[in-house]
């Protein structure tokens, strides 16, 4: 059964088909909420709002620990098959995450799955560790990705999103990380596009409801906390053409579902050429201060409005017109851990590797 709803009264179609088209360039308004749609092949600015308000990023910041994980494989420093070692520091972290024990290992293939479908923070660090050599360098290193990709108004404390001070990004420099993401990297795009992974203990969907719900949709990321709200990064193809685009600060997780669908299907029926390029878009607005929403979106008024946004079966409701019901199970893709690579304590509490139970083949 899905784990979605779609509410199928004709006037609240109408009504989001409306939203979808009517996006206003905003230089700052009291309820900030930042939006960009961009065509990729182009770089043009279909529409924006608030696109230089500085933001929390949340688990979006998982995109630029992916584009410096590509960026090391590119070099030859690692591989997909590079054995990611899940440390104590890893372990530590606050979910959401795999709950992996300290020695656990697996391929950088399989971590990257895990992160972008599971966004697991625990995974995030052990990758940064692995391409940086320590939590601390792979920081720097994000940071000087950021800086050579344009993106002048982001800094970032860690490799997961959780927050703190001087971690920040805009939806303008969110569009130029996707852009350089889908551009350089375009053999790994099937990395965000994922409908969900099986570890043999457990399915997880992707937490990017269009996945197989949006025609076209291929990616990329969301993300939530209470400063940020509710985020996501969206991209689809149809007939050749791909867009993106960025939604921070929607008030649930159907909100930026169906403001993502909503978007995406504007940019892929506007015309071709149209809006000025990325990198000419003047700033605008607000410029100096991060944003923070936590008191319009952890507070219990706002939670009650969540829960009620829900069917009788606990089911999210989603009101876009362009998002439809999965028509079949979703495909899961199979990731494992290493044999032998989790480490568990004996009866003396030392550590001591043992093999990991593979599952049984059907056949047998």
């Amino acid at each position: 059964m899905s784990f979605l709803h779609l509410k199928s009264a004709t006037a609240v179609r109408v009504v989001s088909a409306i939203a979808a088209l009517g996006l206003l360039v905003s230089a700052g308004s009291a309820a900030a909420n930042p939006r960009l749609i961009v065509d990729v092949k182009s770089g043009r600015v279909i529409a924006h709002q608030d696109a230089f308000l500085k933001w929390y990023p949340a688990s979006l910041t998982k995109l630029m620990t992916a584009y410096v994980t590509f960026k090391a494989i590119k070099s030859g420093r690692l591989s997909l098959e590079t054995q990611v070692v899940m440390s104590k520091k890893a372990t530590d972290q606050p979910a959401s995450k795999m709950y992996f024990k300290p020695g656990t290992r697996l391929t950088l293939d399989n971590a990257m799955k895990i992160l972008l479908v599971k966004s697991a923070n625990d995974i995030a660090v052990a990758v940064a560790e692995t391409v940086g050599g320590s939590l601390d360098q792979f920081v720097e290193m994000m940071n000087s990705e950021a800086q050579g990709l344009g993106m002048a108004s982001s800094h970032f404390i860690n490799p997961h999103g959780l927050p703190g001070k001087g971690q920040f990004t805009t939806a303008r420099d969110l569009a130029v990380l996707t852009l350089a993401l889908k551009r350089e990297f375009p053999q790994y795009q099937s990395y965000f596009s994922l409908e969900g992974i099986d570890t043999g203990k457990k399915q997880y969907p992707n937490f990017n409801t269009l996945i197989g719900r949006f025609d076209g949709a291929d990616g990329m990321k969301t993300g939530f906390i209470c400063a940020a709200g509710f985020n996501q990064i969206g991209s689809a193809t149809r007939n050749g053409r791909t867009v993106i685009s960025v939604v921070l600060g929607s008030d649930s997780l159907a909100g930026r579902a169906d403001d993502t669908a909503n978007l995406l299907q504007q940019g892929l029926t506007s015309q071709a050429n149209e809006g000025v390029p990325l990198a000419s878009l003047p700033p605008y607005g607000n410029t100096a201060e991060v944003n923070d929403v936590s008191a319009e979106i952890c507070n219990p008024k706002a939670a009650k409005v969540r829960s009620e946004n829900r069917d009788d079966a606990g089911r999210t409701v989603l009101h876009s017109p362009y998002i439809h019901e999965m028509t079949r199970p979703p495909q899961y893709a199979v990731t494992s851990l290493i044999l032998g690579g989790e480490d568990v304590p004996d009866a003396n509490g030392a550590q001591k590797s043992v093999p990991i139970p593979q599952p049984r083949p059907a056949n047998l």
